[in-house]
């Protein structure tokens, strides 16, 4: 840890808004390169949407597996020297937002474990349902834990089946598991494996540079160091890269996909592609279905910066109404902001987004978001624009309702904590202070994905509460602390 740095315990920008799910975090490993250190560094910057609490990579050289972690952005937590301190052709990469574990540095990844003189490092997206039982089950056979995330389970399952070999090691651990897992896991060998888990809730891709291999949870990790996108890792694969290249091994299969349908409403950047589907023209369908399916009469169409932009834009073409960006984003607003005193109440939300009055004012609107979950900061900025003069406000949700918890690696993991499980959508409009309220249909979000058989490729337990993977009731995202 760099004890010369000076950081305050303050929210990024995104915690100043708690109407959207985070995400578990963001992988990426390299093989073969000269730099992969650095390859990763910058494999995390395109990938810090997806987690701002902590960063790490792990590199290895000549047998030596070397590990830099700190709480924070990537670009907090990295300096050139400490890069330079991370040799090595394969390296890996991690940033998190914590689902299983708190956010404290003990939990920040890559995890590094070494076991009868070698070392073995993993990062992990996702989370496992199963993981208090396994827990307890290698901590009444000696096992001893060093953290309280659910992605140290899995080391321990892999050495304990070591004996079996590398392989079949990889195999018997990753089986044990259950729930949403993709990751990455470093070798002081210098190996580079990717493992997602049978029901591809997470994603994971393959890609390639000038002959070395690069994994990463979405492509524009891969366009941002120029790696060609070879292919993604299918559900229930484990990928091993070492000087031969890439060769899988296979899980059993079970009867349906379930990729988390969020990474295409919210989670992936624009600019990523999954399933040869770009999510910048996926959100945009998305608008265009909720503009059909919900039409209203307004002056004009705008998001909530950022996440409802591409709704809004595809909103806007179908009905023919404009589209404006009638709330302008601070961008500045990073973790070293101070947050507000209660006695500024409102002050973090102005901050982030501050409106264009002459734009707004004596006007019909229609505001496109991707979500409400739990319907504060929505309520925060309907009232903004009314005290600015702003006539009719309407509301339209380019997603079905969030009325069930998520189990494998969202941050709502009890139904509490969803406004739309507790208030009918009339409640809803009342509460937010909205002259109408309308959320895109499960069957508009499903038929707007353009694949076939959508029901069975995608997870959307959180709006219609069918499970693919059954859970502990007991189950939450502080499970594991609270049995320590």
């Amino acid at each position: 840890m760099d004890h010369h740095r000076i950081t305050l315990d303050t929210p990024s920008s995104d915690a100043l808004d708690d109407d959207h799910p985070r995400e578990a975090c963001g992988i990426f490993g390299v093989y073969g390169h000269p730099e992969a250190s650095k390859l990763c560094y910058f494999g995390l910057y395109a990938l810090q949407h997806r987690g701002q609490e902590s960063a790490g990579i792990s590199a290895v050289q000549n047998g030596v597996l070397n590990e830099h972690r700190d709480m924070g952005l990537v670009s907090d937590v990295f300096s050139m020297e400490q890069l330079e301190q991370l040799p090595g052709s394969s390296a890996i990469g991690h940033v998190r937002y914590s689902t299983t574990g708190s956010s404290v540095l003990a939990n920040a990844q890559p995890f590094v474990v070494r076991h009868r003189r070698k070392a073995y490092a993993v990062g992990h997206n996702g989370n496992i349902v199963n993981a208090h039982q396994l827990k307890a089950e290698l901590e009444e056979n000696g096992s001893i834990f060093q953290s309280t995330m659910d992605s140290e389970i899995f080391l321990h399952l892999f050495v304990r089946n070591l004996h079996l070999g590398f392989d079949l090691a990889l195999l018997r651990a990753a089986e044990r598991l259950k729930g949403a897992y993709s990751m990455v896991m470093l070798t002081s060998r210098g190996e580079v494996v990717g493992i997602k888990d049978p029901y591809g809730f997470r994603p994971l891709c393959l890609g390639k540079l000038n002959g070395h291999w690069v994994l990463a949870s979405e492509s524009c990790a891969l366009d941002l160091v120029q790696a060609e996108f070879v292919r993604e890792i299918d559900p229930g694969e484990i990928v091993i890269i070492d000087e031969n290249g890439p060769r899988s091994l296979r899980m059993p299969k079970v009867d349906r996909r379930a990729f988390c349908i969020f990474e295409f409403i919210y989670f992936a950047r624009p600019d990523s592609t999954f399933w040869d589907r770009n999510v910048y023209q996926i959100r945009k369908a998305h608008g265009r279905r909720l503009a059909a399916e919900s039409p209203v009469d307004a002056d004009l169409v705008m998001p909530f910066p950022d996440s409802g932009n591409y709704a809004a834009l595809g909103y806007s073409e179908a009905s023919g109404i404009a589209f404006e960006q009638a709330m302008i984003r601070n961008h500045y607003v990073g973790r070293t902001f101070i947050q507000p005193t209660q006695s500024m109440r409102d002050f973090g939300v102005r901050i982030k987004l501050n409106p264009i009055k002459e734009l707004l004012r004596g006007k019909d609107i229609i505001i496109i978001e991707d979500s409400i979950i739990r319907g504060t900061t929505a309520r925060t900025r309907v009232r903004a624009l009314r005290d600015l003069g702003v006539k009719r406000v309407h509301l339209r949700v380019s997603g079905p309702p969030h009325r069930f918890p998520c189990h494998y690696g969202i941050d709502f993991s009890t139904k509490g904590e969803l406004i739309a499980a507790r208030m009918s959508i009339k409640e809803l409009e009342k509460y937010l202070g909205l002259d109408s309220l309308k959320y895109l249909s499960l069957k508009g979000l499903l038929d707007a994905m353009a694949v076939p058989d959508p029901t069975h490729q995608f997870c959307k337990a959180c709006f219609d509460g069918c499970y693919p993977v059954d859970f502990d009731n007991n189950l939450s995202k502080h499970c594991l602390e609270m049995n320590e």
